[in-house]
């Protein structure tokens, strides 16, 4: 159901977006809307067993938005991004991805969403990722599955794209330290189906 839904959005936004004026340059949206966007670790260094956070940034110009991870309203929930995190290696993404805490709403009465969540400007998830264990010291670059941004200005919808991202990290040297209580299960199950 819920890809369905997100299907019927992606093609009525696409509709919407072929029939404006200019639309010959479909591809260069992605140039006019977006500053960056951009992976990282804080810190980008820990030890095995540590605990750290990946925080993905999407910085807009001026008179576009975007959308949280997550939508509270289910007439809604098409009109988000879409993050798949790597498998567990070296690092193990661990919880619950974080929201945008920069989220604003408004209603969308056309489309009977009562609460529509958008980010104007610059948008920041993040995610905790715990050090594995196991891991091996040294300089490591983690790619990001997949992430599909949308993208709209106040007219229109614009289809949504995949954006490569990366980060860098450094694993330390030294005895692995006990992983947080609170990811400790997540960890074990992923060392598990390696």
């Amino acid at each position: 159901m819920i890809r369905t839904r997100a299907a019927v959005l992606a093609v009525a936004a696409a509709a919407t977006f072929a029939l404006v004026p200019g639309s010959a340059s479909a591809q260069k949206w992605y140039e006019k809307a977006v500053k960056k966007v951009e992976g990282r670790f804080t810190p980008a260094e820990a030890k095995p067993g540590q605990t750290v956070t990946f925080t993905l940034t999407v910085e807009l110009n001026e008179g576009y938005h975007t959308y949280p991870l997550f939508q509270s309203d289910k007439k809604a929930e098409g009109m988000v991004n879409v993050i798949k995190f790597p498998a567990p290696d070296k690092l193990i993404f661990v919880g619950k991805p974080e929201d945008s805490k920069d989220v604003v709403t408004k209603e969308e009465p056309d489309l009977e969403i009562r609460e529509l969540r958008y980010c104007p400007g610059t948008a920041v998830y993040t995610r905790k990722v715990v050090v594995s264990p196991k891991a091996a010291a040294g300089a490591t670059t983690v790619k990001l599955a997949s992430f599909s941004l949308n993208v709209c200005d106040k007219n229109n919808c614009f289809p949504p794209k995949t954006v490569p991202v990366e980060a860098a990290f450094k694993v330390l040297e030294g005895p692995a330290v006990p992983v947080e209580k609170a990811f400790a299960e997540e960890v074990e199950k992923a060392l598990s189906t390696k």
